[in-house]
């Protein structure tokens, strides 16, 4: 599933194509996504013009005056900038034409996403309205981190991963930025002291942020706005790499699952 640095690198691709563009007409091919394809949003986005594209958590969002295009890519979903006569293959459901012969395709093979239409404030919407605050984000910190987690027996890796606690740290992520925290994974959140979140904290904030300016991780569906994989897996320290040497002690990686998601950590680096 795209996380936050893919989400934010397909989000930095097709901004500087669709931001102040036009949407000249909506093109369906298939409606039945994870929620079916909303008439109402065929009505009233073509003539509107774009004038944001952002993102909350793994969310993207596309606004306009009369409302906002709310974008979850699910498993398997990708946006791409493509021309608008380019045939549609299989799995493109949507095309949204714009001004300039500006194109976005939504391509998802497990229909899993999402393409909503939200009128008012976007974040008042059911999607988001229970969303923590941003990883890079200013509200975000090791304080906050420790206040949140005051009596929480959960283990520390799903603790970081609720969105309700911080938006779109996902699976990868959450086990990459662990390790560089020497935090052990089952560690129960309230038992992570303040200092040791000062310094998970910060492991989120550098992980993502390598990873955003890597393009995302690639491993299996992600592809960029431009339609280009990412880079970040040939620098993951421990995510996927069970059994192979940790990069600190030269110890076997090891897996367990947490949450029903493969939890990746080195037993003497982190505790």
């Amino acid at each position: 599933m795209p996380e936050l640095p893919e989400v934010e690198t397909t989000r930095r691709g097709i901004e500087r194509h669709l931001h102040g563009r036009r949407v000249l007409a909506l093109r369906v091919r298939e409606r039945r996504l994870r929620q079916p394809l909303p008439r109402r949003l065929e009505r009233a986005l073509p003539g509107q013009l774009i004038r944001e594209v952002a993102r909350r958590g793994k969310y993207l969002l596309l606004g306009t005056d009369a409302g906002t295009v709310l974008i979850h890519l699910g498993m398997s979903g990708s946006l791409r900038i493509v021309a608008p006569g380019l045939p549609a293959q299989k799995h493109d459901h949507v095309d949204i034409l714009c001004s300039d012969d500006v194109c976005l395709r939504f391509r998802d093979p497990r229909r899993f996403g999402l393409m909503l239409w939200v009128e008012g404030d976007p974040g008042r919407h059911a999607l988001l309205r229970g969303i923590g605050p941003e990883p890079l984000g200013a509200g975000f910190d090791g304080a906050y981190l420790h206040a949140k987690a005051r009596g929480r027996r959960a283990g520390v890796k799903l603790f970081i991963m609720d969105a309700g606690v911080v938006a779109g740290v996902g699976n990868i992520y959450a086990n990459e930025a662990l390790f560089r925290a020497g935090i052990h994974p089952q560690r129960p959140a309230g038992h992570v002291s303040a200092a040791r979140y000062e310094a998970l904290a910060a492991a989120i904030r550098a992980v993502l942020r390598e990873a955003i300016a890597q393009g995302g991780t690639t491993l299996r569906d992600f592809y960029h706005g431009t339609g280009e994989p990412g880079y970040f897996r040939i620098r993951l320290a421990v995510y996927g790499r069970e059994g192979e040497a940790c990069v600190g002690c030269g110890r076997p990686v090891r897996c367990i699952r947490q949450g029903q998601r493969a939890t990746y950590y080195c037993a003497r680096c982190q505790r």
